[in-house]
């Protein structure tokens, strides 16, 4: 989109969450509280608020400023396979 839209007055930002605490899981496991609410277990994952926060802060920039990319995890996420749970 970057290419496509180049010279454009439109900004392109790619934010790319760690563990987000939403229904996502329970959708995921087919309404199984106990089976969605492991997913964090020991560790402390993000909230809405966290991403929404974030996007607010890349949409505020001065309009010449594009945030490209915004990787964002929890404290105890290294990767996507690696979660320190406590």
């Amino acid at each position: 989109m970057r290419l496509e839209w180049l010279g454009k007055p439109i900004r392109i930002t790619e934010i790319d969450p760690g563990f987000v605490e939403t229904e996502f899981s329970l959708t995921r496991f087919g309404g199984d509280a106990v089976r969605a609410s492991g997913v964090y277990d020991g560790m402390k994952p993000l909230e809405a608020a966290d991403i929404a926060d974030a996007i607010a802060w890349v949409v505020t920039r001065p309009a010449h400023v594009n945030i490209d990319n915004m990787v964002i995890r929890p404290l105890d996420q290294a990767r996507i396979d690696k979660i320190f749970r406590k």
